[in-house]
């Protein structure tokens, strides 16, 4: 099992930035890949970015790239979503998640950390 905890987020104006951290415990995420997500009161949960388990391949959801990177530090088992130029349509949950390499679905999820983004 592996348990994920995020942190991060909180109330920022437009044009902020802010880093989320994920926090892995219980199995080492050497051959996770991790992503992250997001959903918005009233909308579905929306891709946000994901980070192959060795950090080489990164991809981003069309409405956050350029603005939003994803690391991983293996040493920390830990993952991060770097947010800049941050807009009031960010405002959401956002949730961590990790999946064996060679899988499509997500086994693993956060609680979630709420990103509130002020005009």
């Amino acid at each position: 099992q592996v348990q994920l905890v995020e942190s991060g987020g909180g109330l920022v104006q437009a044009g902020g930035s802010l880093r989320l951290s994920c926090v892995a415990s219980g199995r080492a995420l050497s051959t996770y890949a991790m992503g992250w997500f997001r959903q918005a009161p009233g909308k579905e949960r929306e891709f946000v970015a994901a980070v192959s388990w060795s950090g080489d391949n990164k991809r981003y959801g069309d409405s956050v790239k350029g603005r939003f990177t994803i690391s991983r530090d293996g040493a920390k088992n830990t993952a991060y979503l770097r947010m800049n130029g941050l807009e009031p349509e960010d405002t959401a949950v956002y949730y961590c998640a990790a999946r064996i390499e060679t899988k499509t679905n997500y086994d693993y999820w956060g609680q979630g950390t709420q990103v509130t983004v002020s005009s």
